[in-house]
C-alpha cells in the first residue's frame, strides 16, 4: 500500500532502519497502548466494570444448573443479553481505534512482509498471460540490470526470468508482440521493496509478479518448535500485542 507512504513515513519510517523484530514489537507496543487509553476515556468504566462482574456472576451459576437445562437456558439467553449490552459500550471506542489500526496495518504489510532485493543479489520476475496467447515473451531491462536467463522465452504458461541489478529504481518491460507492459523493480539495503503485483486490464499480458522472498523477523532459520512455523510480521505482532494488551489493561484496570 505505497499510497499510504506520503501519510505514515515521517512518522513510521525511522523504525526502519531499526531490526525488522524491533519495528513491529514498537508498533504493536504503540497500538495496544493508543487503544487501551482510549478504551479507558471512551467508555464508561463504572459501567464497564459492573457489566463484567454479573458475566462471571452468569458463569458461576451455570456451572450449578449443569443438572437443570431448562434453567441452564434461561441463564444463557440473560448471559447473552449481558454480552451484547457490554460489545454496545465498548463500540464506539472500536470505531475510533479502527481505522489508525487499518492504516497502520496497511502501512506494515508494505514494509514487513517481504525481503528487500539487495544489490547484485538475484532475483525473479514471473509474467501470466491471457489463455490465447502464444508466441514468445521477451524481457527488456534497463542500464544496471543484468538478465540471466533467456531474453526471450516461448509462452507455455507463466514465464519466468531471473536478474540482478545494481542499486535503485528499475524498470523491466514485458513484451508480446505488439503489446509491452512495464515493471517497476527497487533494489536497496534498506527495508523497502516496490509492489509485487501489478495487474493489466484488457492487456494479453494479465499479471507482472516480482518473486519476493518472504521476510522472517526472527532470522531464516527461527521455528517454533512443535509447530514448524516461521512466523512472519503478522503472526509476532498479534502475539506481542496480546501480551501487550493483558499487562496494560491489567495495570491501568480496564474492563
Amino acid at each position: 500500500m505505497a499510497f499510504l507512504d506520503p501519510v505514515l513515513n515521517p512518522v513510521l519510517k525511522p523504525l526502519l532502519e531499526m531490526s525488522p523484530f524491533i519495528t513491529i514489537l514498537i508498533v504493536g507496543f504503540v497500538i495496544s497502548l493508543l487503544i487501551t487509553l482510549v478504551y479507558k476515556f471512551f467508555t464508561n468504566q463504572e459501567e464497564m466494570k459492573r457489566l463484567k462482574d454479573q458475566q462471571k456472576e452468569y458463569q458461576v451459576k451455570m456451572k450449578t444448573l449443569k443438572d437443570n437445562p431448562a434453567e441452564m437456558m434461561k441463564v444463557q439467553k440473560e448471559a447473552m443479553s449481558l454480552n451484547m449490552d457490554y460489545m454496545k459500550h465498548s463500540f464506539k471506542a472500536t470505531l475510533i481505534t479502527m481505522l489508525p489500526i487499518i492504516l497502520i496495518f496497511g502501512w506494515m504489510s508494505g514494509h514487513l512482509a517481504f525481503e528487500p532485493i539487495y544489490p547484485e543479489e538475484s532475483y525473479s520476475v514471473t509474467a501470466f498471460f491471457g489463455d490465447n496467447v502464444g508466441g514468445e515473451a521477451e524481457l527488456v531491462v534497463d542500464e544496471g540490470t543484468n538478465l540471466l536467463s533467456e531474453v526471450k522465452q516461448k509462452i507455455e504458461g507463466p514465464v519466468t526470468w531471473k536478474l540482478k541489478g545494481q542499486e535503485g529504481e528499475h524498470f523491466l518491460v514485458v513484451k508480446v508482440g505488439e503489446t509491452e507492459q512495464t515493471k517497476k523493480v527497487l533494489i536497496t539495503k534498506k527495508l523497502e521493496y516496490a509492489e509485487p503485483i501489478s495487474l493489466y486490464q484488457h492487456s494479453d499480458i494479465e499479471k507482472i509478479q516480482i518473486n519476493y522472498n518472504k521476510l522472517k523477523p526472527l532470522g531464516p532459520n527461527f521455528t517454533v518448535p512443535l509447530f514448524n512455523w516461521q512466523p512472519g510480521w503478522l503472526g509476532i505482532y498479534i502475539i506481542f500485542s496480546i501480551v501487550f494488551s493483558m499487562v496494560m489493561r491489567k495495570a491501568l484496570k480496564i474492563y
